[in-house]
């Protein structure tokens, strides 16, 4: 399996490769060079595996570079810390099932992937020889997830960039709390969208990312999105057998559209998925996106302060990967609609707008904090089951697309303590936490707060980095 960028400027290289490089030297996202296809015979033997067995098989289509027995062993480690079922499916009634991802360290179902990726960075590097510096911008989740999975790794150091004010408590303390040496954290003036352009800049700059050796744990590393493929394939088998039916619907609180992605990729590798449900919180860009053909990113004054705040990103990384495919992977036109956006603040797919749906299955729809507040009631009246804000986007917007004989997985975003505050507005709940979890919210907090300056990054990461 090699894997090329949608903009068309990097030799195909294998996944290892790829899992180091990040954002790609052209400055776009790498890709497989062909979508590996899984048919209904190797599905039904795939029932009887357990997740790490699963990963292994999902992955191995993938990372073909590695011994499978290597990767066994990396899957297995990676997943160790979860509990047995590692992904449980709950019903909530009204023919929704939610998909658990936040059984993990950080209570967030970005520990899905990042367990794995820190298993195989340090294996890579090792191979390799080398070091990496991780830089990376984090809404809430994804750093205190790549922080827990790579924290006292010999070969790697972690730079997670976040907004100021723009996380929940717990998330600042799960993430700033921690002080091992190889992990930095940044507070950067702005919103999530600044912290990911100087990202971008940064990774873009291919001399100094080579001479800091730099890569990537955000989303734009696609060994975080073929992670994820894995718990698709692992709830469909749970939600599915032989004599019912055989597609599922799927809705995705997203975004930086990640997530979502990795569900069109498991639909594109043969997986019988109805529906991909996008559910977007009041930065509604990418719900505007699939209702209407234009994307129109909006700037740092224009993006919400949600209470689910993991989601408010104006400028989603991943929807260059679905554009690819759009466009028939003709990178020309990835490039083209990049400048559009570049120059004029929007590109315009209105034309297309109508194979979303019909083509690929994708439909959306907007959850605003009235709504969180309703859903997480209405789910703890009915259930007693306490969801967190993000999953509640993701019920509220599943509703309205619940079809009959066809199983509507939502995918769970998180563990309801990382957001007390909003529970406890909903319903009037206090939370209550381990000695382990409060120990951590009272912890001293090590953090760098910085302008959003990309003088004052790079001079950091050089004063800090390994070599």
């Amino acid at each position: 399996m090699q894997f090329i960028s949608t903009r068309g400027g990097m030799q195909p290289q294998p996944f290892s490769e790829t899992l180091l490089e990040g954002l790609a030297p052209d400055g776009g996202l790498a890709v497989p060079a062909e979508m590996p296809t899984v048919d209904a015979e190797t599905l039904e033997r795939w029932r009887a595996l357990t997740y790490p067995q699963l990963a292994t098989e999902v992955l191995g289509l993938f990372a073909t570079d590695i011994p499978r027995e290597d990767l066994a062993r990396m899957t297995e480690a990676a997943y160790a810390p979860f509990p047995g079922n590692v992904v449980p499916l709950r019903s909530i009634g009204d023919g929704l099932t939610l998909v658990g991802l936040s059984e993990g360290p950080t209570l967030a179902f970005k520990d899905m992937a990042m367990q794995f990726l820190g298993q195989v960075l340090e294996y890579a590097l090792e191979r390799k020889g080398s070091v990496l510096n991780i830089l990376g911008a984090t809404s809430g989740d994804t750093g205190s997830a790549a922080e827990h999975a790579l924290r006292g790794k010999e070969r790697v150091s972690v730079f997670m960039l976040s907004p100021q004010g723009r996380m929940s408590a717990f998330q600042r303390a799960q993430m700033f709390s921690l002080d091992d040496d190889n992990v930095h954290n940044i507070a950067v003036e702005g919103v999530f969208d600044d912290c990911q352009n100087l990202v971008k800049h940064l990774a873009g700059d291919l001399d100094f990312k080579r001479a800091q050796n730099l890569g990537a744990v955000n989303s734009i590393n696609l060994a975080r999105i073929t992670a994820q493929v894995v718990y698709y394939f692992w709830a469909w088998l749970r939600a599915t057998d032989a004599d019912g039916p055989t597609e599922v619907s799927f809705t995705v609180p997203s975004g930086n559209f990640g997530n979502i992605l990795s569900g069109f990729f498991a639909k594109q590798m043969g997986l019988p998925i109805r529906r991909l449900v996008l559910a977007a919180n009041e930065n509604n860009v990418l719900d505007e996106f699939f209702r209407t053909g234009v994307y129109r990113p909006r700037n740092a004054a224009q993006t919400l302060a949600t209470s689910s705040p993991s989601m408010d990103i104006s400028k989603a990384s991943n929807l260059e990967r679905f554009i690819f495919e759009l466009v028939g992977r003709d990178p020309e036109r990835v490039v083209g609609a990049w400048r559009d956006l570049d120059e004029q603040g929007y590109f315009d797919f209105a034309g297309d707008q109508p194979r979303f749906a019909l083509e690929y299955g994708i439909v959306s729809g907007t959850s605003t904090h009235a709504d969180r507040l309703e859903t997480i009631r209405s789910v703890y009246a009915s259930t007693e089951e306490i969801i967190d804000p993000h999953t509640a986007d993701g019920v509220k917007v599943a509703r309205q697309y619940v079809e009959e004989g066809v199983p509507m997985l939502v995918l769970e975003t998180a563990k309801p303590h990382k957001f007390a505050e909003t529970i406890n507005e909903a319903i009037g709940v206090e939370l209550d936490y381990s000695k382990e979890l409060r120990e951590m919210l009272g912890a001293p907090q090590h953090v760098t707060e910085m302008a959003d300056d990309e003088h004052a990054l790079r001079a950091f990461i050089e004063a800090h980095a390994l070599r």
